[in-house]
């Protein structure tokens, strides 16, 4: 099966393989895009990653993950932004050696409550925040950062973000070019202001990635690894799929799974079974990437 030409792994998906192999088993798929963590660019040190990944012909279409603003003033505050300063220079640089129609993106997970906190909103102002410290850094180096909201049972520890709109609201004050928003069926399909939101994110041309994977109950014991192939859960992928169409974005969608069992399996067929789950329940549903503008 030749898989559809907007499909990116996400590298979360394949998490046990080393960034040479991750790179090797998705182009040897026929997958033309490749979304990276940076633990895994790490490893291999950034220039090596540049290199392994402008070898291999992929796309870049994200790096994940920036953000975790959630931090009180102080020594702790200055350390996450100055991690998020790497972070945006590392996906200027991924986004260089990728293959043409790479994309500068940065998912940034928002971070959960303070410890020892119970002021939600005092931690959403912290992000506010942080985004008006980075949005110039974001801008000199052509990176956009992708707010990404979770899943409401996230809230407490990984993020205060848990709507699209509250996304799009924090963004509002930024170029759709420095602060745009991630898309992910699994944390927004529940959502009731969902297709209304998508509709708003298209037109302030903030849609920046679009992920894709299931959500299926009961969940596990760790609700982090609760993520399905496609067309394994409840998920409307045709709904949400022709929203986002709709609103305007054009680029890679990558599914990223975050499952044990799926870790588990070998990667060349973790992958394959990725592709199956895609050309069923969202390729049908998208037109070409020829001549569409990319972001």
């Amino acid at each position: 099966m030749t898989p559809n030409e907007r499909l990116s792994i996400n590298q979360a998906t394949i998490k046990y393989a080393p960034l040479r192999e991750a790179l090797r088993v998705t182009a040897d798929a026929g997958i033309t895009s490749i979304g990276l963590w940076r633990d895994s660019v790490e490893a291999a040190s950034l220039p090596e990653a540049a290199r392994l990944l402008a070898d291999s012909g992929l796309r870049f279409s994200s790096l994940c993950r920036g953000g975790f603003f959630t931090v009180p003033e102080g020594r702790a505050r200055r350390a996450a932004m100055d991690d998020n300063r790497r972070a945006i220079e590392e996906t200027a640089q991924l986004a260089a050696a990728g293959a043409a129609g790479s994309a500068a993106v940065l998912v940034m997970v928002a971070g959960g409550i303070p410890q020892g906190s119970k002021d939600l909103a005092g931690a959403r102002a912290m992000v506010q925040d942080a985004l008006g410290e980075l949005a110039a850094d974001a801008q000199a180096a052509g990176v956009t950062l992708a707010l990404e909201p979770l899943h409401p049972m996230y809230a407490s520890d990984r993020a205060v973000i848990s709507t699209l709109k509250q996304a799009l609201d924090l963004a509002s004050p930024f170029s759709s070019s420095v602060v745009g928003v991630v898309v992910d069926t699994f944390h927004v399909w529940w959502d009731p202001e969902l297709f209304e939101q998508v509709a708003r994110a298209g037109a302030e041309g903030r849609i920046a990635s679009y992920q894709v994977c299931d959500w299926k109950t009961p969940l596990a014991a760790d609700v982090l690894l609760s993520r399905h192939y496609p067309g394994d859960g409840v998920i409307d992928f045709a709904a949400i799929t022709h929203a986002v169409k709709a609103a305007g974005y054009a680029g890679d969608i990558e599914v990223e799974l975050f499952n044990q069992d799926i870790w588990d399996t070998p990667s060349a067929d973790a992958i394959a079974r990725t592709i199956e789950g895609f050309e069923a329940n969202v390729a049908l549903h998208l037109g070409s990437l020829s001549g569409d503008a990319r972001p």
